[in-house]
Formats: structure tokens, C-alpha cells, sequence
């Protein structure tokens, strides 16, 4: 196979002109060859000029005498080397694995161990995909809240109702990235995200995947269990025994695997009640930031619309005076500001879009990173509380709705008392307020600050009146469950993994734990 790399092509380019440079490159126009589209990237430096930049594989006649031919650093000969899943151990399991949470990596895990025989039990405590989606729009319409099926809980996990992007920084040898990305495409995604520089589905798009994924499970000897919350583990001498769901149903177990999200507090306090070992961990805080994305659009493409490009994504990061660094995360293109609450009397915020990506505004997270020197109290969970204290202040302020300020007035300290030219696009309700109130002030300074740097960056990006809202505050696990060289927690059977548990940051990196986790159980034990 050939490998062609930097190959460039106006954005508006069609299916022909791309096969027709293939042939240009490799000195064989009139040569018959197929070819995978293994990256495409965005190169608009000039903005009358914008460019695909591709990295393509190419199956042609006599590779090896047109490598040569064509001698061009760009022009190289590859191996594909396909993901292989290892072959199942010689232990013996008495009772299949249960995965606890069915969010990226709960759902991997388990797609793989039931595709090596495994037959595992995947317990979720909020609800399906589709009743899910039904019980946070109502909770985002009428403010009553189901603090174990919401933005944070439930088939899919957080990710659920989030913009969905697929990109990732994790180094990957093994090839689980594409096996993740791989996955969604037969699961319902389109072949694009396979490709392209950063990848994104959309929460309408997800709700369909995961759904599919779990049938998929289902069909190959796995099972799913809705409402069953994780409320206690029974040990014998630091071996795993059982599991308890909902504080009273007894599940037999060997091999648990906790996949339970970055947000599920009560099941931390659980796991540290029972001496399993964690440690506090860096995450992050900040608030949600709104332009409008034509805006956004007009700095990045240099015009407000692409039928080619879709919604521009922006990414910022600024070093501050104060020795902090504030950047943006989670940027969501042509997206919505959403209540993302799981516990009564507190009030989150995060970032979603829909595929086609094309409400009015842009918002991404304005977020300063916190240590375990800023939590203050003792004891691994310490970061968990500094978020609730951050999250109770967002909830008061607001009285249940979004706190939403003006960026002029950030600036000044005031509630806010007006929109300007840019108004909300969010799922729940607002109201105006002062809410650098609720930060503590090395991150409020920060924020302003960084934002003042970006708008040198992207023109407007500092308007007076680009809207702010808090609190972000579920970035990433505030604890670390630490595991071992085999991946095992300090009891026997007990397997952390993906975000909750502090190795992964995302959907695919989140999925790329469960795939490792998968993998690590399969190398030991026997299926059935």
C-alpha cells in the first residue's frame, strides 16, 4: 500500500478531482487503484485560498516500482497493521463481568467482552437513551430534576448531551482509536468522522449509536439492566463477592469493571467507604462563554458562511500573570449552553450541539485549572466538594436557573440587567446575573483576562456583550481510582476505568480505556 500525505485540494473539490490528483501524484493517471481517506485536515491560513490537506492509502498495481517512480518525500510504501483483540485466558470465571455504567467506556468494554464470548451484565442507574432524552427535556422545561437519569447519567453517559467530538490526544499504538471510530460508523455515525482532523456527532446522532451498540451487546450474549444503581461492594480478604444494586438486590461477582462517570459522586463516597485506594486529582473550572457564529465564522473562514465547512471551531489557551493558564474546552460550533445538573440544589453547566451544528451562537468553556491545593479540606473526595461548594453558589444565584452575565459586566463585577446583541441559545432556563460571584477570584481574574487575549486573537472574541455563564464545573473527575499494572484497584476483581476514574478525558478516550480494560480481563480469563 502507498501512502500519500499533504495532499491539498480546494475546499469545494469533488469526488473526481480528488481520485484524478491521486493519479497526478503517483505518475499514473490512467492506472486503476482504490484508496481509504485515512486524515483530512483544514488549512484556511489564506482565507480566499482555504485547503484540504488529505492523507491517503492507496492500493495499486506495482507499488513498489511506482514508490520509487514517483521519489517524493510526501510518497511512501505502509503496512496496515488491523487491530487485533487478544484471545481469552485460561482463569475460570464463575459469573460473567459486570460493568457498572454504560457511558463510552462502559459501552466499549462491554461491546468487546460480549464479542469475545464474555457475556457481560452492564448496570446503568439512569435510563435508556430515548426515555433518557425524554426526562432531561422535561427536567430542562419544568426544572425538576432526576438526579439518577439526566445530562450526566444514563445509557451513553455524559457525552450523551454534548457536542460529541471524537478527537483525542492520547498516543495509540494499538489501533483503538480507530476501532473506536470504527464502531461508530457501523453503529449508525457517518463514514466522515474516520478521517476528518476533529471528528464530531452530535447529540442526535449519539442517542441512535448508543442504542444500536446496546442491541448489538444484547444480540451477542450480553445484557443491560436500567435503573440499577450501584449501592454497595461486598469483599472478602481484598477479593471482589458481590455487588449490591439499589440497596438490596445481591449480584454474585468476579471481575467488576467501574466505568461510572466523572459525576457519580455518591458511588466515589461508596468506593472510598469500602477502602478502595484514590487520590484527589487536578481538574478544571470556569464558565461558558457565547458569540454569535457567524462571528466566529467571519475571524476563521473570513466570511460568516461555508456550505463546504459548516460551523468554524475556535481553540485558545492563555498563560496569565498569575502563574494560571485558561483555555477553552469543549467547544461546540453553532451549539447550546445546557443545565447539566445531577444533584438537587446545584446547578451545573456544559456544552451540546446537534449534528448539523446550527443554532445561532458558539459557545465553548472558559476554563482555569485547579489543584488539589485549591480544594482545601482533607481527604481524596476533597475536589468533589470544592465542586458542589462552586455548584451550590451557581444554584442560589440563579434559583435553579443559569446565571448569565454579560462579559462587560464580568469585567465591572455587576449583575447584569440587559442583553446586548447577543442573546442565549440554551437548553433550560436563565436569568441575568453577576456570575463571577461564584468563582473563587485567582479563577474569575483569570478568565477575564484570557478573554482579553483571545479578542487580540479572534476579533469580537472580547465584545462587551458575549454572554458568560456558570458554573462549569464537570470537566474532568476530580478523583483518581488508582490501579496497577493490570489495571486492578486495590481489591481483587475491581477494574477502574475511563473518565470517573480518572484515565481517560472524552468520548473516545473514554472508549479507548474500556476497549484496554476489555482486552487486559480477556488476556486473563477464560469466556463462556
Amino acid at each position: 500500500m502507498i501512502r500519500i500525505s499533504q495532499l491539498k485540494l480546494p475546499v469545494s473539490h469533488t469526488k473526481e478531482q480528488l481520485e484524478k490528483k491521486i493519479g497526478k501524484v503517483l505518475k499514473s493517471p490512467s492506472a486503476s487503484f482504490s484508496y481509504e481517506i485515512r486524515k483530512q485536515s483544514l488549512d484556511c491560513r489564506h482565507k480566499n485560498d482555504k485547503m484540504f490537506v488529505y492523507t491517503i492509502d492507496v492500493k495499486i498495481k506495482d507499488e513498489q516500482k511506482i514508490a520509487k517512480r514517483v521519489n517524493n518525500n510526501n510518497v511512501m510504501l505502509t503496512i496496515e497493521r488491523p487491530y487485533v483483540f487478544p484471545e481469552p485466558g485460561q482463569e475460570p470465571l464463575s459469573c460473567p463481568p459486570v460493568v457498572i455504567g454504560s457511558g463510552p467506556a462502559g459501552l466499549f468494554c462491554g461491546w468487546y467482552l460480549a464479542k469475545a464470548g464474555y457475556k457481560p451484565l452492564i448496570l446503568e442507574r439512569g435510563e435508556e437513551a430515548d426515555k433518557r432524552q425524554k426526562t432531561v427535556e422535561h427536567f430542562w422545561k419544568n426544572g425538576i430534576l432526576d438526579p439518577d437519569s439526566n445530562v450526566q447519567f444514563g445509557e451513553g453517559g455524559a457525552g450523551t448531551f454534548s457536542d460529541g467530538k471524537l478527537n483525542t490526544l492520547v498516543k495509540d499504538p494499538y489501533g483503538r482509536n480507530h476501532e473506536v471510530l470504527k464502531r461508530f460508523v457501523e453503529a449508525g455515525a457517518p463514514e466522515e468522522i474516520l478521517y476528518q482532523q476533529k471528528p464530531h456527532l452530535g447529540t442526535d446522532v449519539l442517542i441512535g449509536i448508543v442504542e444500536k451498540m446496546r442491541h448489538d451487546i444484547e444480540a451477542m450474549g450480553g445484557s443491560f439492566r436500567f435503573r440499577a444503581k450501584v449501592t454497595d461492594l461486598h469483599f472478602e480478604k481484598g477479593v471482589l463477592k458481590e455487588i449490591q444494586v439499589n440497596d438490596r438486590e445481591i449480584i454474585p461477582a468476579q471481575v467488576c469493571v467501574l466505568a461510572v462517570g466523572h459525576s457519580a459522586r455518591d458511588t466515589f463516597e461508596m468506593l472510598y467507604r469500602r477502602g478502595l485506594y484514590m487520590e484527589p486529582k487536578a481538574f478544571a473550572v470556569g464558565l461558558r462563554i457565547e458569540h454569535p457564529q457567524s462571528m466566529i465564522n467571519m475571524d476563521l473562514y473570513g466570511e460568516e458562511e461555508n456550505e463546504f465547512l459548516g460551523a468554524a471551531a475556535y481553540k485558545v489557551t492563555h498563560k496569565c500573570e498569575n502563574g494560571r493558564g485558561v483555555y477553552s474546552f469543549c467547544m461546540c460550533p453553532g451549539g447550546y449552553v445546557v443545565n447539566a445538573s445531577s444533584e438537587p440544589g446545584r446547578l451545573a453547566v456544559n456544552g451540546m450541539s446537534y449534528q448539523a451544528r446550527d443554532s445561532r451562537n458558539a459557545n465553548s468553556a472558559m476554563i482555569v485549572t485547579v489543584t488539589p491545593e485549591d480544594f482545601g479540606g482533607e481527604g481524596p473526595l476533597r475536589g468533589v466538594e470544592f465542586q458542589r461548594k462552586l455548584e451550590r453558589k451557581a444554584w442560589e444565584l440563579g434559583q435553579g436557573k443559569i446565571p448569565v452575565q454579560l462579559f462587560g459586566d464580568y469585567c465591572k463585577n455587576q449583575t447584569s440587567t440587559a442583553l446586548g446583541e447577543v442573546v442565549p441559545c440554551m437548553k433550560g432556563e436563565y436569568v441575568l446575573a453577576n456570575v463571577r460571584s461564584v468563582l473563587p477570584k485567582a479563577v474569575g481574574d483569570s478568565i477575564e483576562e484570557g478573554i482579553r487575549s483571545f479578542g487580540k486573537r479572534i476579533t469580537g472574541f472580547d465584545r462587551e456583550d458575549a454572554l458568560l455563564s456558570g458554573v462549569e464545573s464537570r470537566t474532568s473527575s476530580p478523583v483518581r481510582i488508582t490501579r496497577d499494572s493490570e489495571l486492578l484497584s486495590n481489591i481483587q476483581g475491581v477494574y477502574p476505568c475511563g473518565e470517573g476514574a480518572g484515565y481517560a478525558g472524552g468520548i473516545t478516550s473514554a472508549a479507548m480505556d474500556g476497549i484496554k480494560i476489555a482486552e487486559t480481563i480477556s488476556k486473563k480469563y477464560r469466556n463462556f
